[in-house]
């Protein structure tokens, strides 16, 4: 039953996308005038929103300069329009996991996925012990750090060494340049992360973990460690809104039909226990991390990425959904609007 609702929420979540996407290109065409002026307007508009904090419990983060914030949208056809800190370098953090995703699809096929890792949304914080315990098959979802690790460890390679190299290809394919760690936040992630370890253990006791635990935390936490700026992030999410082309480089990255599975994803956790406010008020998929950085996709057409250190109580910026709705609203990209 439990294998049914699952297939079930895919497969809504897929007809939805479809039905949202011809609705979508019935629209008007949105122009590079339109697009300029959203992100100059939302940048003004939040640019001293107040509220939110950045994350503490990881002291690089917490240290990061709470005024920074950049926006930047690129189109499918490889526009970038950008405004404010869009180079500051920052850590990817939770973002990472849409990549990671991304790579373990392309190995196993999302049948794998959604029968191996999960596909369902858990209800709860991003860092749930009880997201495992409670769910009978054990099954999670690969945006949480439950079903990221998991997702790591489902990633083919002969080795540790091996997989990085796997890893670390295909985000400088998603990006369009090779990504540095930033080696002060792998060492405080690294520090940190005993919670997630336990985790990791608890799913391998499970049978819901598929490679070396300490050695595919490690990568986790490597991945979560990347330096990427605004810029870079809007480009690695506009891959997604180009069907796995990046629309920059013009080379191919993922296949197509892999997009809109990762997509749903996103919808249904890719703001961790916050998504259903998220989705309900913007209508497109999105990812957060904790470090500051939030992406959001509109299949075919854009992808929006804004930097702003300071989250909300779920771990997602305050400034980051704000601008980003703002933009979404100011285009008409809300997926779920027909009209």
């Amino acid at each position: 039953m439990k294998k049914m609702n699952s297939l079930f929420c895919a497969l809504i979540c897929t007809l939805l996308f479809v039905n949202s996407t011809l609705a979508q290109k019935s629209k008007s065409p949105v122009t590079e005038a339109a697009i300029r002026s959203a992100v100059n307007e939302a940048y003004e508009k939040y640019k001293s929103a107040p509220g939110g904090a950045n994350a503490s419990y990881i002291p690089f983060l917490a240290d990061v300069d709470p005024k920074l914030y950049g926006i930047a949208v690129c189109t499918a056809d490889g526009k970038v329009y950008e405004v404010g800190d869009t180079k500051y370098e920052f850590g990817i953090e939770s973002i990472s996991k849409v990549f990671v995703l991304a790579l373990a699809m392309e190995d196993r096929g999302p049948e794998a996925i959604q029968d191996s890792i999960g596909v369902n949304a858990t209800g709860m914080p991003f860092n749930s012990v009880l997201a495992v315990e409670l769910e009978p098959a054990r099954a999670v979802n690969p945006l949480v750090n439950a079903g990221a690790m998991a997702t790591n460890s489902f990633v083919k390679a002969p080795n540790s060494a091996a997989k990085w190299t796997r890893i670390d290809d295909i985000f400088a394919k998603f990006a369009g340049r090779r990504l540095p760690v930033i080696d002060k936040l792998y060492a405080s992630e690294t520090a940190t992360n005993q919670h997630n370890r336990a985790i990791a253990w608890l799913l391998y006791s499970y049978g819901r973990f598929y490679d070396n635990v300490d050695e595919s935390v490690d990568l986790y936490t490597k991945a979560c460690s990347y330096g990427t700026n605004t810029r870079d992030l809007a480009v690695m999410a506009g891959t997604l809104a180009n069907n796995g082309i990046n629309p920059v480089t013009k080379e191919r990255v993922i296949k197509a039909d892999h997009c809109p599975k990762i997509l749903a994803t996103m919808i249904t956790e890719g703001l961790y226990d916050s998504t259903g406010d998220w989705v309900y008020h913007t209508g497109v998929p999105g990812k957060s991390g904790v470090g500051g950085g939030i992406i959001a996709v509109i299949p075919g057409k854009l992808a929006i990425a804004v930097f702003a250190p300071p989250l909300d109580k779920a771990g997602n910026s305050v400034k980051g959904q704000l601008a980003a709705k703002y933009i979404v609203d100011k285009l008409g990209l809300n997926l779920l609007d027909g009209r």
